[in-house]
């Protein structure tokens, strides 16, 4: 059984594998094998997917949504907004839950957020933040939340400025060698009671190297040992959906020493372990 921590204040407890929506989810033309992952990880007791509509230009949500006609009640599901408007955020929600053949989302994410004026037009009065209160208020969107890999100023300056639920941000042991999301933007989001996902908890397998990390018994046990509620994985094959279930199963926090380690392990390939940071 996958332990569960609690997303935050939302009063959701999450397992701590997610499965991400990208990967073998959002390859066009192979709707079987994101269906049988996706089944797979669901049998497996996985609680917690997540996609967005610029994964697969909206196959992992039409992928999902297959799914989701028949397991919608087993998962709490989250999608996100590119869009910084209301009006353009609207639309996109629509067609999100039309792909995911829902009628609610448990999370709903400002997607992608990298400069302030990212931020100035998610807040400002016909911003995506006032379509995301909206959908809110109706019942279609149980919580909000932000999204980012580069620049966590920015993440810390949304977070600050909006009571947002979640804060969905990269971690992995090369993090704190380039701009550490691991100091004052998690320490901040902790403090607040935040949900706190991580993502790129292998930076798409760059963090792998033979005299580096090798297994994801170190890579996800770095990441779940930080006071983050989850981490989401993307899938190439089915296969990795048991071995991050056994991961996450057998679990146990490493030590302040161990953590420096692995750290150390990452340090010759620390460009390559954040190049979502350097290069997005």
């Amino acid at each position: 059984m996958i332990p569960k921590r609690e997303l935050g204040r939302t009063g959701l407890s999450v397992t701590l594998f997610g499965l991400g929506g990208e990967g073998a989810l959002e390859k066009p033309n192979c709707p079987d094998e994101a269906e049988n992952i996706i089944n797979r990880a669901i049998d497996l007791g996985v609680n917690y997917l997540d996609t967005a509509p610029t994964y697969g230009s909206g196959q992992s949500e039409k992928n999902i949504g297959r799914v989701m006609k028949s397991r919608r009640s087993e998962v709490y599901l989250a999608t996100k907004t590119l869009d910084r408007t209301y009006d353009g955020t609207m639309k996109l929600l629509e067609n999100s839950l039309g792909n995911l053949q829902t009628d609610y989302l448990d999370l709903y994410q400002v997607h992608n957020v990298r400069t302030n004026e990212d931020l100035d037009k998610a807040f400002g009065k016909d911003g995506a933040v006032k379509a995301l209160e909206k959908l809110r208020d109706e019942g279609v969107i149980r919580f909000l939340g932000l999204t980012g890999h580069s620049n966590s100023g920015i993440l810390l300056r949304g977070i600050r400025e909006y009571p947002f639920d979640t804060l969905l941000m990269t971690l992995n042991a090369g993090d704190i060698h380039y701009d550490p999301f691991q100091e004052k933007l998690l320490k901040e989001a902790v403090k607040m009671e935040m949900g706190i996902i991580a993502m790129k908890v292998t930076a798409t397998g760059r963090i792998f190297r033979k005299d580096g990390l090798t297994s994801m018994k170190q890579a996800l046990g770095y990441v779940l040992s930080f006071p983050v509620s989850n981490a989401i994985i993307s899938i190439s094959e089915v296969d990795e959906v048991d071995e991050n279930t056994r991961v996450a199963a057998n679990f146990e926090p490493l030590s302040s020493v161990e953590l420096k380690e692995l750290e150390e392990l990452v340090k010759p390939n620390k460009e390559e372990a954040n190049y979502f940071k350097i290069h997005w």
